[in-house]
């Protein structure tokens, strides 16, 4: 096994692992099987996949009847477009009724990155996450991705997944340590008490690595998997907040509502830590790739790092 996957090419896999062993489940997609990767699944079973074209309202809407009628139903659509134009189906259709759908969000994010801010989903959580009965999800590595799809593939509760476009470097070693259960967050370095980095998805490899080079520097820090937004280990997070004084959260993502807001209402009412969001201001992001716009708005390990040393040396 590569010791680094596209997200969605995993996701594919595992969806058509699961439809050998259950004919209930369907894809559904907006134009999108190839941005997907779904290209094996349709191969593999021309029978289970809707294609509605560019119309995500009316996937969420299909998919939602497809539940009710006892299929599992896994819509694939651009995360920018499927939770901004489709908001209020996913809103009516999925949430309020409570229909096991599962909403993938691809090329989450920033992962659009030079078409700029049409596309790019860096409000998605604070949308998601404020919807009842939807679970939300952010995979940062192929062996979480995979544990996770197990997951989703026997749930009967609708869930948001937001993955990104490139590939990953492993996080995990294996499918089991990776992704344990909804509400279940995971410790996967602890170097010390000096701050808590907490982080999910894409930006969880920059986190590791400015925890490593904050280790080298003498600082040492915890760094914490928040791969279930929602429903959120506020038992974990409580602990981490008793072993040290600073908590610094990392996502790509708007700083508001997202994985940082999740982590401040729920040690808020402690008052006993300081907690840093490290996302996107409150403005229209800039265009450029990936990896330039994280260096600019200081999201990369040298900016993490930097914004971990002034916390802890109290500047």
């Amino acid at each position: 096994m590569s010791n680094q996957a596209k997200i969605g090419n995993v996701l594919c896999e595992s969806l058509i692992n699961a439809t050998n062993n259950d004919k209930n489940i369907f894809a559904i997609t907006s134009d999108s099987r190839g941005s997907a990767s779904l290209a094996p699944f349709v191969e593999k079973f021309p029978d289970q996949i809707i294609e509605m074209g560019i119309a995500e309202q009316n996937s969420v809407t299909v998919a939602s009847g497809l539940a009710h009628s006892g299929k599992r139903p896994f819509v694939f659509s651009p995360a920018a477009f499927l939770t901004m134009r489709s908001i209020e189906q996913v809103k009516v259709d999925v949430t309020y009724s409570n229909s096991n759908v599962k909403l993938i969000g691809i090329s989450g994010g920033n992962s659009y990155s030079v078409l700029g801010a049409t596309h790019h989903s860096l409000q998605d959580l604070a949308i998601t996450r404020a919807l009842p009965n939807l679970q939300v999800y952010m995979p940062a590595d192929q062996h979480q991705a995979r544990s996770l799809m197990a997951y989703l593939a026997t749930s009967d509760h609708p869930a948001y997944v937001r993955i990104g476009k490139v590939a990953l470097p492993d996080v995990y070693q294996t499918d089991d340590a990776a992704f344990d259960s909804p509400g279940k967050a995971n410790l996967i370095k602890d170097y010390g008490n000096d701050a808590a980095l907490i982080s999910a998805g894409e930006t969880l490899n920059a986190t590791l690595e400015a925890a490593q080079n904050l280790h080298e520097q003498n600082i040492n820090v915890k760094v914490i998997d928040l791969v279930s937004i929602k429903p959120i280990d506020s038992a974990t997070l409580n602990v981490i907040a008793d072993q040290v004084d600073n908590i610094i959260t990392v996502e790509e993502h708007s700083k508001i509502g997202g994985l940082g807001s999740a982590v401040s209402e729920v040690l808020a009412p402690r008052g006993d830590t300081k907690i840093n969001i490290i996302g996107f201001p409150d403005e229209p992001v800039i265009a450029g790739s990936q990896a330039d716009v994280f260096k600019y708005y200081n999201m990369d390990a040298n900016g993490i790092a930097n914004a971990v040393k002034k916390q802890v040396e109290g500047r």
